[in-house]
């Protein structure tokens, strides 16, 4: 075992708390990764506090990290120390089920292992990234084209793969109307990327507070959904529409923008219940889906676009020691538009 320096929280109400963790050992095909950067995600909020289900604590979040391999185990082929590599949600799967032999280990059917709060095949808990070092078998390891600065990176592993996934899936392309509702993290990610898809892209958000940002992040048009006009001004109009927002919405009203054949995706995961009237789908064959993250594959597939389109999140770059303050921004949406820990800063702690 090799010790690490974290930030931890030690129940739901937090806070955060320097604290050493254990990596273990590198097995023949495990990298060893020096942190860089850590993006926050709101998933790192609602898992911590318990929001999905009872999780155990000392808790170390994080599951958007970029850095630079330290180490290599012995049957290691794809990584040489000194690589910019990246971790996302997951860090293994049990690689025999139909979903991870097409390369989508997000669904694996005996349940892949989460970068944090899970239980990994050694029999640990994991911890994640909030933290000076990983060890991840090299099969969950992408490489960070060099053109994608490593804090810039960190959220792709995350907000962007989340947002890529569906958009790829449901066929963006030029001529479609996608449209991506809220613009946070996960948001403003989804409108560069269908925009650069070739997609017609449309925010509809809360007020028009965030609108001249959703222009410049190349949205061609921008609603307010507190206007009830909105919704008879859009009806019947996308052939996708995102939904990335962790909160109630009432999704029967965004699933009557849709054109006929249209789908609405959730990305966004509030904890409680969304209601769906059937009669919201069946006149136009509407459908309602959700969506995870990507598989390695097209998480790899993803950061080689990012880097041809040249796209990167918008982020704001913060140390260690102020991960509850934007824990609490995040809760008020009060970032633009992602948070990424500076991890060097906990050496200073």
């Amino acid at each position: 075992m090799m010790n690490a320096n974290a930030r931890a929280v030690f129940g739901p109400e937090g806070p955060f708390q320097l604290t050493t963790i254990e990596r273990r050992d590198l097995k023949p095909h495990d990298v060893l990764i020096e942190i860089k950067y850590a993006g926050i995600c709101h998933s790192d909020i609602h898992t911590a506090r318990g929001d999905w289900g009872p999780v155990q604590y000392p808790l170390v979040p994080g599951h958007e990290i970029a850095g630079i391999v330290a180490r290599v185990g012995s049957g290691v082929t794809k990584y040489t120390v000194g690589d910019r590599v990246g971790v996302g949600c997951m860090v293994d799967s049990c690689g025999e089920c139909e979903s991870c032999r097409r390369g989508e280990e997000q669904y694996c059917l005996n349940g892949h292992t989460g970068t944090y709060a899970a239980t990994d095949r050694y029999g640990q808990y994991t911890q994640g990234g909030y933290s000076s070092h990983i060890v991840v078998t090299e099969d969950f390891v992408v490489r960070i084209p060099d053109g994608i600065a490593l804090d810039a990176a960190a959220p792709l592993l995350c907000a962007g793969i989340t947002t890529y996934s569906p958009l790829r899936h449901w066929g963006a392309a030029p001529g479609k109307k996608i449209a991506v509702v809220g613009l946070g993290g996960l948001g403003h990610m989804a409108v560069k990327l269908a925009h650069a898809m070739g997609a017609e892209v449309t925010v509809l958000s809360q007020t028009l507070k965030k609108k001249e940002d959703g222009l410049k992040l190349s949205a061609d048009h921008y609603y307010a959904t507190n206007d009830p006009e909105t919704f008879n001004r859009l009806a019947g109009t996308f052939d996708l529409i995102v939904n990335t927002v962790s909160a109630k919405i009432d999704l029967n009203a965004y699933l009557s923008l849709l054109a006929v054949d249209g789908t609405l995706v959730n990305v966004g995961a509030p904890p409680e219940a969304l209601p769906v009237q059937v009669f919201s789908l069946i006149p136009h064959r509407r459908s309602f889906a959700g969506s995870a993250i990507g598989g390695i594959r097209e998480t790899q597939e993803m950061l080689e676009f990012c880097a041809e389109h040249h796209i990167t999140p918008e982020i704001e770059v913060i140390p260690a020691n102020r991960i509850d303050e934007a824990w609490e921004r995040v809760l008020a949406s009060d970032v633009r538009y992602r948070f990424v820990i500076d991890i060097s800063t906990m050496e200073n702690e």
